[in-house]
């Protein structure tokens, strides 16, 4: 069947409806919901009962990239930086030194269990080389597995940030094989510039992107997620632009903007949650329509093998070298080896070989699906029973309660009181959202000369407003006097 303007929405509609409804059965039978939008675009493709024609990697490219800017950025903005604080350097390190590590010991092995050259076993090695956001982020939430301590930041910080380093190593392995004369040397500049840059322009940017949107007065609620993702793509292409990391700048700035506060946050956290689980749906169904699984049964052997090695050898010496320096039982560190989760990015960064054409990049495609789906099935269906068996998972009940869940969630409000304000007072001409209202509590309306007002974040208080405030309980009505009482000292 081939794709044509008439039946894209028909089937991509049917195809879309589908994965929701198999993904709302899948956790009974402990599959992971991302193998199961995999297979449905294998079963969907030419190879599949439909036979729907798609062999066009640069269009999966341009998806996949389009999908990962959605799911790294959701992923950012539900980062809360107190909780990752503590955690930052032990993040950085995996991000970094640990991806290193994981490509190069990978491609080695690759260099000497295939005919790969070295380029080549490091290039794939770099491809694999890093933990899937979409996976991680997913797997985690949707199994609500609590950790003990600072895991659960840890792996979400690493699988958010590490995607960058593994796409500048595997463009400049890539500039290698293509390129064989080049020296190694010759692509440090390039790989440092990318990094410092696209870091330092996804803190300027998100800075930038909180005036923005504090700043601008839109009529309709629904306009300010739209101008997030307006923000969000400006980000990914002015670094992009400017020979940045893209992928590192809008995580950078999802990262510092979901720990401010801005107007309507609450529906932009939410649109951008829903969006990314699209986006997830949309990469995995389409990665499975660009696989053929006729063409990739002659490499499932080495595809296994590389699988096993890099799950058990290559992942846990990344992991514990790049944690050397920090203080960490090693139950912990063989947990988070275990959380090495190869998804839909490895996939999506197999077709710039294919794109660059390259001797090897039907193998390298092919091998790179295997790794993916083996990691996702193997660790995906494990991490609570590991989490349980190394110790380091808690109750349900203990699971510690972050900001982003009370701005998610839509909890029932136990606390309510009247609050009044007077013209003196310092908060009064000020936006609600330029006073650091407490997370858990909200201004449900405000009494205005005999009149009740709905407020937003663009609010400005007045002189003898009377506050309608609501709270999980009331410890939240103190943090809100307290939080006025600051303001007006």
């Amino acid at each position: 069947m081939e794709l044509t303007s008439e039946n894209i929405l028909l089937i991509g509609s049917s195809l879309l409806i589908i994965s929701i409804l198999v993904g709302k059965t899948s956790n009974k039978f402990g599959v992971p919901t991302l193998v199961l939008f995999l297979g449905l675009g294998m079963l969907a493709g030419s190879d599949g009962l439909i036979g729907i024609r798609f062999d066009n990697p640069g269009t999966a490219q341009f998806i996949g990239i389009v999908s990962l800017n959605f799911i790294l950025f959701s992923g950012g903005l539900e980062t809360d930086w107190k909780t990752v604080k503590p955690v930052l350097g032990q993040g950085i390190s995996l991000s970094t030194i640990g991806v290193l590590l994981t490509a190069l010991s990978l491609g080695l092995f690759i260099h000497l269990v295939t005919d790969f050259t070295l380029f080549e076993g490091l290039l794939l090695g770099s491809i694999v080389s890093s933990t899937d956001a979409a996976a991680v982020f997913s797997i985690l939430r949707s199994k609500s597995i609590a950790l003990k301590t600072n895991l659960r930041p840890t792996l979400e910080l690493e699988s958010g940030s590490n995607d960058p380093m593994a796409y500048v190593l595997t463009i400049s392995f890539l500039s290698l094989v293509l390129q064989p004369e080049k020296s190694v040397w010759e692509i440090i500049p390039s790989f440092l510039a990318q990094m410092i840059i696209g870091g330092l322009l996804g803190f300027l940017l998100g800075k930038f992107g909180k005036y923005l949107i504090n700043l601008i007065k839109l009529g309709f609620e629904g306009l300010y997620p739209v101008l997030m993702i307006g923000l969000m793509f400006f980000i990914f292409s002015v670094t992009d632009f400017a020979g940045g990391n893209g992928f590192l700048a809008i995580y950078i700035a999802a990262v510092y903007l979901g720990n401010q506060d801005l107007i309507h946050k609450k529906s932009i956290l939410k649109f951008f949650d829903g969006f990314a689980w699209l986006m997830q749906i949309v990469l995995f169904l389409t990665l499975g329509l660009l696989v053929f699984p006729s063409q990739i049964l002659p490499f499932m052997g080495i595809g296994i093998l590389i699988a096993i090695f890099q799950i058990f050898v290559a992942r846990p010496l990344g992991v514990y070298l790049s944690l050397l320096p920090f203080k960490m039982k090693n139950r912990r560190r063989l947990f988070i080896s275990w959380v090495g989760l190869r998804g839909a990015v490895p996939i999506v960064f197999a077709t710039y070989p294919l794109i660059a054409g390259i001797d090897k990049a039907n193998a390298i495609f092919n091998i790179v699906f295997f790794i993916s789906l083996i990691s996702i099935l193997l660790q995906g269906t494990t991490l609570g029973l590991v989490a349980k068996w190394l110790h380091v998972a808690l109750p349900e009940k203990a699971k510690k309660i972050l900001p982003i869940d009370y701005l998610l969630q839509d909890e029932t409000k136990t606390a309510m009181e009247e609050i009044q304000l007077f013209p003196t007072d310092a908060v009064i001409g000020k936006r609600i959202v330029e006073i650091g209202f407490p997370t858990g509590a909200i201004i449900a309306m405000i009494k205005r000369d005999g009149l009740y007002i709905t407020p937003n974040g663009s609010t400005e208080l007045e002189g003898n407003d009377l506050l309608i405030v609501l709270s999980n309980n009331q410890e939240g009505i103190s943090a809100v006097k307290k939080c006025l009482s600051k303001e007006q000292g």
